[in-house]
């Protein structure tokens, strides 16, 4: 499968007004504003693939189709649509674009704790959508090669305390210098064909059951 920046994004909307009947104007109102969005969407070139209540079949929605990128539609208080993004992104995240009126602090807080990419307020104008995405996906993939990078510099690490505590074991069994147990270590990785790590783990999981 082609990244997203080679192929046509594959996109969610999420509308989270939930009655439209209370009064002609509101209806009018979002009927404007989806028409501004999914303008903005179709002339810059993306995919529409599904639109979609904000309700507790949201995350097992978004599983299935699993798009590349989510916008979410409220005039008001996203939260509780939030907490199902939330789950649907957990081990999969996506960027999140959040278009409201909504701009009070505890709300803005609470997007970017979901892991909101862009958080616009009355800014859903179909000319405004393409440059937003941009910017909302930009950021997203800056925010994912920050974290793999902090992922892997963990690892790193974990790795090397285990590779430190397989040679103290070694040095202390076999009264080995510091470079010796580490060239045991070594040779044991390379005839099992292991990673050092997991052969440093290995010495240590038999010296646990000893």
């Amino acid at each position: 499968m082609k990244p997203p920046s080679q192929r046509t994004l594959r996109i969610v909307v999420v509308n989270t007004v939930p009655d439209l009947s209370a009064g002609s104007q509101a209806a009018d109102a979002q009927a404007h504003r989806n028409t501004a969005l999914r303008i903005g969407l179709l002339e810059s070139g993306y995919d529409i693939v599904a639109s979609l209540p904000a309700d507790i079949f949201l995350p097992e929605r978004i599983a299935q189709i699993q798009p590349d990128m989510i916008i979410i539609d409220s005039e008001s208080d996203a939260r509780d649509v939030l907490e199902h993004i939330v789950i649907a992104t957990r081990d999969e995240p996506r960027p999140i674009v959040l278009f409201t009126d909504d701009q009070t602090p505890t709300s803005v807080d609470a997007a970017l704790a979901a892991g909101v990419s862009a958080y616009i307020v009355d800014g859903l104008h179909a000319e405004r959508v393409k440059p937003v995405l941009d910017v909302a996906l930009a950021r997203f993939r800056r925010e994912q090669k920050l974290l793999d990078e902090l992922s892997d510099t963990r690892r790193q690490l974990a790795e090397r305390k285990l590779i430190e505590r397989a040679k103290g074991v070694l040095m202390a069994k076999n009264r080995l210098t510091e470079e010796q147990a580490y060239q045991r270590l070594r040779s044991m990785a390379m005839n099992k064909k292991l990673k050092l790590a997991e052969i440093a783990q290995r010495v240590l999981d038999v010296e646990d059951l000893l």
